[in-house]
């Protein structure tokens, strides 16, 4: 009986995660980074707490329509270059087994072998061939833009709800330090298991992503504080 191979990689997680990871990232760090802002100009706590929904709702339906649009765009992409392959192999066979012959005569085939692998996947399925080694389209790594969408936005809506719910159980007095120690937190722990699906770094996924949205919510609260002391 044959072994079944070890390898295991990641590619397919590929769409879902990064709409995902960028939205909860974003989520935490746009939210709390706006906490923090507004709490930094001495706002009373229930305005920290309007600001904090409002930027929910508002970040959670940016990244959608934002997520939506791009994805979009690289799918009538791909759409557009399938079409085009389709005419060319109606048109041109021949011309098109030459250029998948070429695709895998420059992979290291010799001519021969690369003719006979060509003819034998076009006979399978020829635009399939052609759109993974020609155009570098395949069904895994193929744009989705409503799943890109829906997980843009939920995870931008998990995200913003941590530091939100930090902020409403706790006072004025602690919330600044409550609301930045809590969300670095999560941020470490999301960018740790992004790294892990992901099959990268875990450490450093996790170093990476606190570094720079710590940055992010410092910077936001000096300008709450800068405009704070105007008032």
């Amino acid at each position: 009986m044959r072994r079944k191979h070890p390898e295991q990689h990641k590619l397919e997680h590929i769409g879902w995660l990064r709409a995902a990871v960028l939205g909860a990232n974003d989520g935490i760090v746009s939210t709390s980074s706006l906490i923090l802002g507004v709490a930094a100009s001495n706002a009373s706590h229930t305005s920290i707490l309007v600001a904090g929904v409002a930027g929910l709702v508002a970040g959670a339906m940016s990244m959608a329509t934002g997520e939506y649009v791009s994805v979009q765009s690289q799918a009538d992409t791909e759409n557009a270059a399938l079409e085009t392959e389709k005419r060319e192999l109606k048109t041109d066979p021949e011309g098109e087994l030459k250029e998948l012959t070429e695709i895998y005569i420059n992979r290291g085939l010799d001519a021969s072998l690369a003719r006979q692998v060509a003819v034998d996947l076009m006979k399978n399925n020829a635009l399939n061939a052609h759109a993974r080694d020609e155009l570098g389209i395949s069904e895994t790594l193929s744009a989705r833009p409503l799943q890109a969408a829906f997980a843009s936005a939920g995870s931008f809506t998990i995200g913003a709800l941590l530091p939100l719910l930090v902020s409403v159980l706790t006072p004025n007095p602690y919330l600044s330090w409550l609301v930045v120690a809590t969300s670095i937190g999560f941020l470490a722990v999301l960018g740790g298991l992004a790294a892990y699906v992901g099959g990268a770094n875990v450490v450093l996924g996790s170093v990476r992503v606190s570094f720079w949205s710590a940055l992010a919510m410092g910077l936001t609260y000096a300008v709450g504080s800068v405009f704070g002391g105007m008032q």
